[in-house]
């Protein structure tokens, strides 16, 4: 059945992420709690299927202020699949040496922010652009993805590195190369990507990790609340102040 040869693949990811990755792990929550206490910005960024851990951590419930979302919406939002803003142009334009360069002069950064990158592959462009840029403005560079597979794969950026070569920190997300698990009949191609289940598991692996080194140092979140719980009369109020919180830190960036 090759739903539970899919589910046993993602499971395979997610237990490998747990015996090889904690470490790493955290490393990565240690230099993002000392960003948040300092309040500056764990900035976030991915391409394709890669920006959704960036919209899985923040905001949503369970997330909390400290994260800031880069979402380039032609590298994400191809749902059309032809047409505009589709599939042929985003695989286009995640090529593009220079375009990362351009995405990051809509920002302002600091030395004390994290950049933080999503890529499977760790081989295209834009990715590289981003991390290049942040270690020139002092930040650390720290990546997510399948940095075992991406051992001397050929780089599409000039600089002759991956992204996985350049992050500060690494972490593994334990995914084949081909990211496609499961064999199918009479087909060349597999089917049931896990790529997806391993990024959200190492992101909240990672982001709880966050949220226990602050509180263990006394700094006070600012939590996105359930406001569907039925007798939390304060959820409004605390969904407001986060946002607050957010919309106070953000005004700098």
């Amino acid at each position: 059945m090759l739903a539970k040869i899919w589910l046993e693949n993602a499971r395979r990811a997610m237990d490998q992420i747990e015996e090889t990755q904690l470490d790493s792990i955290r490393q990565a929550a240690e230099a993002m709690a000392d960003t948040i206490e300092a309040g500056r910005w764990v900035h976030t960024f991915g391409c394709g299927h890669a920006t959704i851990p960036v919209e899985e951590m923040y905001p949503r419930i369970g997330g909390f202020v400290g994260f800031h979302p880069m979402i380039e919406l032609p590298l994400t939002f191809f749902t059309n699949i032809v047409g505009g803003m589709s599939v042929h142009q985003f695989v286009f334009l995640e090529r593009v040496e220079g375009y990362g360069l351009e995405i990051m002069k809509g920002y302002n950064f600091d030395p004390r922010d994290c950049m933080w990158l999503f890529s499977h592959s760790g081989i295209n462009a834009v990715n590289i652009d981003i991390a290049l840029e942040a270690r020139r403005q002092g930040m650390k560079v720290i990546a997510f993805g399948s940095v075992k597979e991406a051992e001397g794969k050929q780089t599409r950026h000039s600089s002759g590195k991956t992204l996985f070569e350049l992050a500060d920190i690494r972490v593994d997300t334990c995914v084949p190369a081909g990211d496609a698990s499961v064999p199918l009949m009479n087909h060349v191609d597999k089917v049931g990507p896990v790529s997806t289940v391993a990024f959200v598991t190492a992101v909240w692996m990672t982001v709880t990790t966050v949220a226990e080194i602050l509180a263990e140092r006394g700094v006070q979140l600012h939590i996105h609340p359930s406001h569907n719980v039925p007798g939390d009369t304060t959820a409004k109020e605390r969904l407001s102040e986060a946002l607050a919180e957010y919309k106070r830190r953000i005004a700098g960036v």
